[in-house]
């Protein structure tokens, strides 16, 4: 089977194709193995539902969950698959990756050996933070391919949204025009958990049908919630805007302006020996695995280091030094203030006269 989004899991479980459920046709044979993968944690969820129920529908009705984490073995895999059920004939083993984290060779090896002989009373599910090349190209990953399913859980772009909350809402029988879809995604900030959690709401507070623009706006609240995280990665993707609503929004809800001071720092301390790690010659995929930056947190550094060049990041560096020393009370002024105007400059906000 050919890689698939995550969206079309569900209805192809059902029988349907390109997304879309097919009546009356039965339900498709749940296959070996399925890997969902990607950095959008609702798609990913509700692929990795699906699958779960459709084992259980099928008669998969023992569940085995491996977390991969530090006690974790690639043996396990093995053994949990040579493992004879008290329960049940049919078997799920649900391997699941941490938040951003990704397989190491021993673990696609170990992978790769069980594909080579899965059993047939066994399925296996994996859910893991996007895959990157090498991973891509591993014989595990192959071998998913040929037997099963790629699934890819790909972020839904802001452009994208109004479409999405729109295709959401008519699955629960209530329709929205251009202005309304244009005003939920603005509320949620791109946030597709919180646009869920939104849509959700509409259908207990407004009939089927219709919705209109005022009763949407009184139903729906500011559901704009910030981490710190988020300031970051909009300082360092060039959104200036957003950088500055990310942190009026943590100071408004009372963040320690400690806590978020340190991630942009921790920020700006990367760009820095980024530019460094080039300067020497090192390639910026080494350089990128030298600083720990990620999957999807690299194409926002990337942005960054043509935006910021190497004697802005540091001098940025000592202006951070400096607000730490205002929020100690060591040094005059506004901690907050001086933060927002140091992130917004990074973001390429103008620079005041």
């Amino acid at each position: 089977m050919p890689r698939m989004n995550a969206e079309a899991v569900a209805a192809r479980l059902a029988g349907g194709t390109g997304g879309t459920a097919t009546a009356g046709r039965a339900p498709v044979t749940l296959p070996p193995a399925i890997w969902i993968h990607g950095d959008e944690p609702l798609l990913a969820i509700e692929a990795a539902d699906a699958v779960r129920a459709a084992a259980r529908a099928q008669g998969f009705s023992e569940r085995q969950t491996l977390q991969v984490d530090r006690s974790f073995k690639p043996a396990m895999l093995a053994a949990q698959a040579g493992s004879l059920s008290l329960f049940a004939q049919l078997r799920l083993i649900d391997l699941r990756f941490p938040a951003g984290g990704k397989p190491g060779k021993e673990v696609l090896a170990a992978l790769a050996d069980l594909l080579r002989n899965l059993p047939d009373d066994l399925r296996l599910l994996i859910s893991s933070a996007r895959l990157d090349k090498a991973a891509l190209a591993s014989e595990a990953v192959s071998r998913v391919e040929r037997a099963g399913w790629l699934v890819a859980a790909e972020p839904v772009s802001r452009e994208a949204l109004p479409r999405w909350i729109g295709q959401r809402l008519a699955a629960q029988g209530q329709q929205a025009d251009d202005a309304t879809l244009t005003l939920l995604a603005d509320r949620t900030e791109g946030n597709l958990l919180a646009a869920h959690q939104e849509i959700r709401k509409l259908a207990l507070l407004c009939p089927p049908g219709r919705l209109g623009f005022e009763a949407v706006r009184a139903a729906v609240l500011d559901v704009s919630r910030f981490d710190a995280m988020d300031a970051v990665d909009a300082m360092l993707a060039g959104d200036a805007a957003r950088t500055v609503r990310a942190l009026d929004a943590l100071r408004a809800e009372g963040e320690p302006p400690q806590r978020l001071l340190w991630w942009l720092a921790d920020a700006i301390r990367k760009l820095a020996r980024l530019h460094d790690a080039r300067a020497r010659g090192v390639p910026l995929p080494t350089a990128f695995q030298e600083q720990r930056v990620w999957g999807a947190a690299q194409a926002a550094y990337r942005a960054a280091l043509s935006r910021v060049d190497a004697r802005t990041a540091r001098e940025a560096l000592l202006a951070a030094a400096e607000i730490d020393r205002i929020g100690k009370g060591v040094a005059p002024g506004d901690p907050w203030r001086s933060m927002v105007s140091l992130a917004a400059r990074l973001a390429g906000a103008p620079v005041p006269t």
